[in-house]
């Protein structure tokens, strides 16, 4: 509905020609714009072209009667404001009807007054501006509720991911873990987890700064989430160490898996890696697998520390 604060379209319908000029000078004197329709079938074909806020109808009239055209107004438009207009013959009856129909109110002709025309229109306006703030209300409450949804979804996201590498961080990781390991305690299956640290990192720090280092880190983290599948998660333990939780995989699968990783880095060009030995970054990398290396999410992570370490002591670049 295109409305201002000073006037209304307003479709009026009668097939009394008197009864049409008496409505429509009343509410073009207040300002109003006023289409006139000499029938059901006319006003029909003109509020399908635009649909007016405020409709006048006369109840009866040759044809297509106020009432039916009130239904469909209805159809197109449920918010538009449909007044009838009946005799005073059987005033009660009509208004009635018209009442569960839809309509906003009735006039009864003859006017007492011209005022009452004013009157009616003036409160059935009301409550269309009434309508039209409380949709503009309601499509800002939900725009805010976006707005605040997605804040939420920012802020937990936030709140779970690494802020240097944009994995998942060691919190979530104790969550994801334990979650993973009652699922599968659950459905009697299996998962393993990677234990992954960076070989003489703190060289390469040192050698090259923490800046450098911080892109090493960045670079190997999106290696990881490359080799990812659907399932797996990634995360960053703390440091140079991270951790990845394989679902539905053996202990013979996550080996082949981490030797893939590992050659992986191995091969790739990172910036800065003739300073460390053999001049290439290396990880050396631990696996468990739930249940047999444990049972419980203290103990599977212990059992792929030791692999880990077991890896280094093996003289790195290696899965254990």
């Amino acid at each position: 509905m295109n409305t201002t604060s000073d006037s209304m379209r307003i479709l009026v319908t009668d097939d009394e020609e008197n009864i049409r000029t008496v409505v429509s000078r009343a509410l073009a004197k207040d300002g109003h714009g006023v289409t006139e329709a000499v029938s059901g079938e006319q006003a029909m074909e003109a509020f399908v072209l635009q649909p007016f806020p405020l409709v006048i109808t006369d109840v009866k009239m040759g044809g297509m009667s106020g009432i039916d055209l009130l239904k469909r107004i209805k159809q197109i438009s449920p918010d538009t404001q449909v007044v009838i207009m009946t005799s005073s013959e059987s005033p009660e009856d009509t208004a009635l009807t018209a009442m569960r129909a839809g309509a906003y109110d009735c006039l009864i002709k003859p006017f007492e007054e011209v005022e009452v025309i004013s009157n009616v229109a003036r409160r059935a306006i009301e409550k269309i501006r009434l309508t039209e703030e409380n949709r503009g209300l309601l499509v800002k409450l939900k725009q805010k509720n976006e707005e605040l949804e997605y804040a939420d979804k920012a802020l937990r996201e936030l709140s779970i991911r690494d802020g240097l590498t944009g994995l998942y961080n060691h919190r979530y990781f104790q969550e994801t873990i334990a979650s993973e390991i009652f699922r599968s305690r659950r459905y009697s299956r299996v998962f393993s987890l990677l234990f992954m640290d960076l070989d003489f990192f703190k060289k390469y720090n040192d050698k090259k700064g923490h800046p450098e280092g911080d892109k090493l880190l960045i670079t190997l983290s999106r290696m990881l989430l490359e080799n990812l599948r659907t399932s797996d998660f990634v995360a960053r333990y703390g440091g140079e160490e991270f951790v990845m939780i394989l679902p539905e995989t053996p202990k013979i699968n996550a080996f082949g898996v981490a030797d893939e990783i590992r050659g992986k880095i191995a091969d790739y060009p990172f910036d800065g890696r003739e300073v460390l030995p053999q001049g290439k970054v290396t990880v050396s990398i631990g696996v468990a697998t739930y249940p047999e290396d444990g049972s419980d999410v203290s103990s599977l992570i212990l059992f792929a520390d030791q692999a880990l370490y077991q890896a280094k002591r093996q003289g790195r670049n290696r899965v254990s």
